[in-house]
């Protein structure tokens, strides 16, 4: 067999590729916030991904008869094992797309009505946007779970609960016998609080009240030991005890198995002390993101200075009523131009008529803190000081 032998054209590729390696990359902020490298005049190049939950430019868009509806538009954020990520924002901000995108639930790309969605999801290294149904399936479950919003409508009225728990556990451990299954759906139950659950794992979803609902559904998402938990407003409808419960539940549960978690909500209060870090999405952009200590008491971005202050405090004397955001979320399929928040915005005018014609651009404001907000620092910080923290 003769061995191939380098011509000079070969020979010239190669030691142009290797000058190339050899070239000291320099990476602006948006080259390191969207993974993307640049070597040379034209190469291009994918960073790989250094935290457990990588999400770079994803964009879900979905055709309807009115128009395109882009509920996520172009969204950066990572995630390391044992921490915890808040998402917040308005309904139809596109917090829940987020977390369906993650899961895999948003697979119908090759279909009129289905889903465009584009950019890249990188958990633990495997890339999901561009897997295939199957194997994002065998993770679902498993390396990655998810609580739902109404877990009266997300699990199913006909099984009781320990059949949806033992079919959960039995899809990814196929060999556990149906004896087995059910000892770990009664010791799951057990461990998110749930009295006499020897019993109570033969009732059905409708015999549960709203907490023991969420409960066992937190018992369903852990029963594989995730190593990502999603929960998507976890305490919607339910009473401020119950409320601090859950949330104490899922923080002890993520100091036991380690998980990544993210908490999607659209009140502030419930990730105060949860988050170690808080994104805040508007009109499927990311306006705000940071260390949560920072985003609550040195906040950067008009609107969640509006989050913020129609929140109540129980922890200080306020005389005057809370003042809530004016005007009404935008439409996903006609956003206004420029900032999609200046018609509401009270501060819009100050910008020269930027907002209404620029889209900002996320742009750093402090360590590990990024706003997009054309207003200069310099203006924000003075707003914030005169203005916002006294009404806080």
């Amino acid at each position: 067999m003769n061995a191939r032998k380098n011509t000079p054209a070969s020979e010239s590729a190669a030691g142009s590729a290797a000058a190339d390696t050899d070239k000291k990359v320099d990476t602006s902020q948006e080259d390191l916030r969207t993974g993307l490298v640049e070597l040379g005049d034209s190469v291009i190049v994918k960073a790989p991904p250094t935290a457990f939950l990588e999400v770079r430019d994803l964009r879900v868009h979905f055709p309807t008869d009115d128009g395109v509806v882009k509920s996520v538009d172009g969204l950066n954020f990572s995630l390391e094992r044992g921490k915890t990520l808040g998402i917040v924002g308005e309904s139809g901000s596109g917090k829940s797309v987020t977390s369906l995108s993650i899961m895999g639930l948003h697979r119908e790309a090759g279909k009129t009505r289905g889903a465009r969605m584009s950019g890249e999801i990188w958990l633990d290294g495997q890339e999901l946007i561009s897997a295939s149904a199957e194997e994002v399936r065998k993770l679902r479950g498993q390396k990655m779970a998810m609580i739902f919003q109404d877990p009266l409508t997300a699990m199913h009225p006909f099984f009781t609960v320990g059949q949806q728990i033992v079919e959960a556990h039995r899809v990814h451990h196929p060999g556990v016998s149906k004896k087995a299954a059910r000892e770990h759906a009664i010791n799951m139950l057990d461990r998110v609080g749930i009295p006499q659950p020897n019993k109570r794992v033969d009732n059905h979803p409708h015999e549960f009240s709203g907490g023991m609902r969420q409960r066992a559904m937190i018992a369903m998402a852990l029963s594989n030991d995730p190593s990502l938990l999603i929960a998507d407003e976890p305490t919607t409808a339910l009473d401020v005890t119950v409320q601090a419960q859950i949330l104490d539940l899922i923080r002890d549960l993520q100091q036991e198995f380690g998980s990544a978690v993210i908490i999607i909500t659209h009140d502030l209060g419930v990730v105060a002390e949860l988050a170690d870090d808080i994104l805040v999405m508007y009109g499927g952009r990311c306006v705000e993101k940071g260390p949560a200590d920072q985003i609550f008491t040195s906040p950067e971005h008009p609107y969640t200075w509006g989050l913020l202050g129609s929140m109540p405090r129980i922890d200080r004397e306020i005389q005057d009523r809370l003042i809530p955001v004016q005007g009404n979320p935008p439409s996903l399929i006609n956003l206004p131009t420029g900032c999609a928040f200046h018609p509401r915005c009270p501060y819009a005018e100050r910008t020269g008529g930027q907002s209404e014609t620029e889209v900002p651009e996320l742009t750093v404001t402090g360590p590990d803190h990024m706003a997009a907000c054309h207003l200069p620092l310099e203006t924000r910080h003075q707003i914030f000081t005169e203005e916002i923290a006294p009404r806080l």
